[in-house]
C-alpha cells in the first residue's frame, strides 16, 4: 500500500500549515485591511505634520515680536521688559486683610495709567510690592503713588457735601426685595457725623442723583428713594456681585487710614531684559534638541513620536502664553525650560516598561498593554505630587515664586500627549492568521 503524499505547505516564517484555497479570500481581505491602515497610517502622519508646521509658525511669529513692540507679542515682566520696582511698608499697627487688599486694589488702578502690564501685590502682611514695565521715572511713579486717595459724595450741580472720611464701612450683599427676588446691593454704614449730613442732604434731594466720585472719576450715579436718617444707606442696581464687591472697595478705599511708607525702589534697565530674553531662548531651544535627540537615540521609532508630541508641547506652551495674555518673567522662562525635560518622563517610564516585557519574550501587542498598565501608577504618583509642590508655592509663595507654578504645572495640559493610547489586535501572519 502506497504511503499518502502530504501536499501541505508551511510557512517558512512560523512553520505553521499554508492555508487552502478556500482560505484564499480570507486572506485577500486580510491583506486589503491592511493596506486600509497603511494609507490611514500615513494620512495621520501627514496631518500631524502639518499641524506642527502650522504652530510652529504661529509660535515663532510671537517669539518674534516679543520685545519688539509689535501686536503678536508675550507680555513681559519688569524683569525682562525693564521699569520700576517699588515695596511699601505699611506704617503702624499690623493691616487687616480686607485693608491690604484694599490698598492693593488702589495701587493697581494707579498703576494701570502707566502701564496695563504693572503688578501690585501683597508681601507677607503688612507689605506691598509695585513692579511697573516699561517706565524709567520712579521718582514720579512715586510722588503719583505717594497721594492719597480721595472719594467724595456730590449732589447734581457737582457740589461735594461729603469725603470718604465719613464713611465707617462699605460691604456688598446680596438681599431678597419686596417682589422676592435676590439683588446685589452696596450696604453703606456712616459715622455719627456723616449721618447728620448725609441725612440734610438727602432730604432735600430725593428723586436726585448722588454721584459717588473717586479721584475726580465718578464710579457710582445713585438716585436718592427717600430721605436717609438712620446711618445706613443701600446702593442697588448692580448687575452681579462681583460689581458690587468691587464697588465696596472702592468706597472702602477712599476712607482708609493706612499709611505706606517706601521701604526700596529700583529701576531695572530694559538693556539687560533684552539679554535675558536673547540667553534664555537660546538656553530653551537648546534643552528641547538635547532632550529630542536622547529619547530618539534611546528609543528610536518611539522617540521620533515623542520628540513630535513634544515640539507640540512646546508650540502650545508658547501660543498659551500669548491668548490668555501671561505675563512672562525669568522664573517663568526657567520653569518653561523645568516643563521640557519633565513633559517626556511618563514617555521614558511607559517605554522602559515596554523594553523589560519584551525582553522577557512577551509579544509587542501583550508588551504594550503590560506596559502601559505597570507604568500608570508610578506616572499618577510622579503627577499628583509635583501638583501638591507647585499648589503649596501658589499659596505660601510670595510675586517671584508664585509665577513659576504655573510654568511648573502646565505640563498637566491635555497637549502633553504619549506614544500609544490602546492597542487594538496586531496584524496577523497573511498565511495562517497566529503569528502576531
Amino acid at each position: 500500500m502506497k504511503q499518502a503524499v502530504n501536499y501541505r505547505k508551511r510557512c517558512r516564517m512560523c512553520d505553521h500549515d499554508k492555508k487552502q484555497p478556500w482560505q484564499n479570500k480570507k486572506i485577500k481581505r486580510g491583506k486589503e485591511m491592511k493596506s486600509m491602515k497603511k494609507s490611514r497610517g500615513i494620512i495621520t502622519l501627514i496631518l500631524v505634520l502639518g499641524i506642527l508646521a502650522g504652530l510652529c509658525y504661529y509660535s515663532a511669529t510671537i517669539i518674534s515680536s516679543t520685545g519688539v513692540g509689535e501686536d503678536r507679542s508675550i507680555n513681559l515682566g519688569l524683569d525682562l521688559a525693564g521699569g520700576v520696582s517699588i515695596t511699601y511698608q505699611v506704617v503702624g499697627d499690623k493691616p487687616t486683610d480686607e485693608q491690604l487688599d484694599d490698598t492693593v486694589y488702589k495701587l493697581q488702578k494707579r498703576v494701570e495709567g502707566y502701564s496695563t502690564e504693572a503688578q501690585v501685590y501683597k508681601v507677607g502682611d503688612d507689605r506691598i510690592s509695585v513692579e511697573i514695565p516699561g517706565v524709567s521715572d520712579a521718582n514720579k511713579i512715586l510722588e503719583e503713588l505717594g497721594k492719597p486717595g480721595t472719594l467724595e459724595f456730590q449732589t447734581e450741580d457737582g457740589k461735594t457735601f461729603m469725603d470718604g472720611s465719613a464713611v465707617a464701612q462699605a460691604k456688598a450683599a446680596t438681599i431678597t426685595n419686596d417682589t422676592g427676588n435676590k439683588e446685589n446691593i452696596v450696604e453703606l454704614t456712616l459715622t455719627d457725623e456723616g449721618a447728620k449730613t448725609f441725612a440734610e442732604v438727602t432730604s432735600a434731594n430725593v428723586g436726585k442723583a448722588l454721584p459717588i466720585v473717586y479721584d475726580d472719576e465718578v464710579i457710582s450715579y445713585p438716585t436718592v428713594q427717600q430721605a436717609i436718617t438712620g446711618g445706613t444707606a443701600q446702593i442697588s442696581g448692580m448687575a452681579n456681585y462681583e460689581e458690587a464687591e468691587s464697588l465696596a472697595s472702592q468706597i472702602r478705599i477712599g476712607s482708609l487710614s493706612l499709611k505706606l511708607e517706601e521701604m526700596r525702589s529700583e529701576v531695572v534697565g530694559a538693556q539687560l531684559g533684552e539679554e535675558a530674553i536673547s540667553s534664555s531662548l537660546k538656553a530653551a531651544a537648546i534643552g528641547l534638541v538635547i532632550v529630542m535627540i536622547f529619547m530618539i537615540v534611546q528609543y528610536l521609532v518611539p522617540g521620533v513620536v515623542a520628540a513630535f508630541a513634544l515640539a507640540i508641547y512646546t508650540t502650545l506652551v508658547i501660543a498659551t502664553l500669548y491668548l490668555f495674555e501671561i505675563t512672562l518673567t525669568l522664573p517663568g522662562i526657567a520653569g518653561i525650560i523645568l516643563s521640557i525635560g519633565m513633559a517626556v518622563d511618563a514617555n521614558v517610564i511607559i517605554f522602559a516598561r515596554i523594553r523589560e516585557e519584551i525582553a522577557d519574550g512577551k509579544s509587542v501587542a501583550t508588551a504594550i498593554e503590560t506596559g502601559f498598565a505597570r507604568a500608570r501608577s508610578a506616572i499618577l504618583d510622579g503627577n499628583i505630587t509635583t501638583l501638591i509642590a507647585a499648589a503649596v508655592l501658589g499659596l505660601r509663595g510670595s510675586g517671584t515664586v508664585k509665577r513659576i507654578c504655573f510654568y511648573i504645572s502646565d505640563r498637566y495640559y491635555p497637549f502633553n500627549v504619549y506614544l500609544y493610547g490602546s492597542y487594538e489586535g496586531a496584524d496577523a501572519c497573511s498565511l495562517c492568521d497566529r503569528c502576531p
